[in-house]
């Protein structure tokens, strides 16, 4: 039976990704940082501790491995931490590696995070695994729960977007994807671009937050600067930074293309806002 790591496991993506590779039939070891999140790991799954930033927790992870899943918590350092993860599973000869990168990573982006991107795949390409493969997913839908807050109490939310679209990925999907090419071949030196089946705005997202609660729900654009105030309140400095460069990416029309490689991979059509926003109601509702 085959065996695949999952790095990020009880992240956004890992926890869908998890029973998704159950599903399939194969082993399932866990990477985890503590013995809490080991318990909540699915049954069936085979928890490892070890952390990313250090080296001698990695033999253990990946002894047997014959797929990783490669996606690692965001922070300042991300980049060079998979980095020489990456360079241990080629020391450690595991047949197949599946990066999660971002849609629109490039070298020379303006925006922070795609080239930290950027430099991670460059990186695996050049170590000369025998099979790798990147995912490029777009904006997470899932990451407009981080607006539940004020949706919740006031009915409305805010960001520095205007009325560019956005072609929104659901991580459900992502993982879909992820559960694919990290058990079927065929998918070596491939770059896979993940994203919803249509471009939408804020405010049709507010629409269809709006339809799914029962609730009148808007969004607001907002300024350059009031956006980056409102993130430095709630995030470190260099990811507010982060983000703010990723929205006027966004703003600037250049994340609107629609891929087919989600429909492709698994076979099924991508999920879609109206989707995302019935599944996630109760989020966005005042209790």
């Amino acid at each position: 039976m085959r065996t695949v790591l999952v790095v990020g496991a009880t992240g956004g993506i890992g926890s869908h990704l998890l029973p998704a590779l159950l599903a399939r039939g194969v082993r399932v070891r866990a990477v985890t940082r503590t013995p809490e999140r080991a318990a909540s790991l699915p049954v069936g799954v085979e928890p490892v501790l070890a952390d990313l930033g250090e080296p001698r927790t990695h033999d253990t992870a990946l002894r047997g491995v014959d797929a990783v899943f490669l996606n690692s918590p965001s922070a300042p350092d991300a980049a060079d931490v998979q980095i020489r993860f990456a360079e241990r599973v080629r020391q450690a000869a595991v047949p197949r590696l599946v990066l999660l990168s971002q849609y629109a990573a490039r070298a020379d982006s303006p925006v922070r995070f795609l080239r930290w991107h950027a430099a991670v795949e460059s990186a695996v390409r050049g170590l000369g695994l025998a099979e790798w493969t990147v995912l490029r997913p777009n904006l997470f839908l899932q990451g407009l729960l981080n607006f539940a807050g004020p949706i919740r109490a006031h009915g409305r939310f805010g960001a520095a977007i205007g009325e560019a679209a956005v072609s929104a990925v659901d991580t459900r999907d992502i993982a879909d994807a992820a559960a694919v090419v990290l058990t079927r071949p065929g998918h070596h030196a491939r770059t896979y671009t993940l994203t919803g089946p249509r471009a939408v705005t804020h405010a049709e997202i507010a629409r269809a937050l709006s339809q799914a609660t029962g609730s009148r729900i808007t969004f607001a654009d907002v300024s350059p600067a009031d956006f980056a105030a409102s993130l430095h309140r709630v995030l470190p400095p260099w990811q507010a930074d982060g983000v703010v460069e990723d929205y006027a990416h966004y703003a600037r029309g250049e994340a609107a293309e629609v891929h087919p490689d989600v429909a492709d991979l698994t076979g099924g059509t991508a999920r879609d806002l109206t989707d995302f926003a019935r599944d996630h109601a109760a989020a966005f509702t005042t209790r």
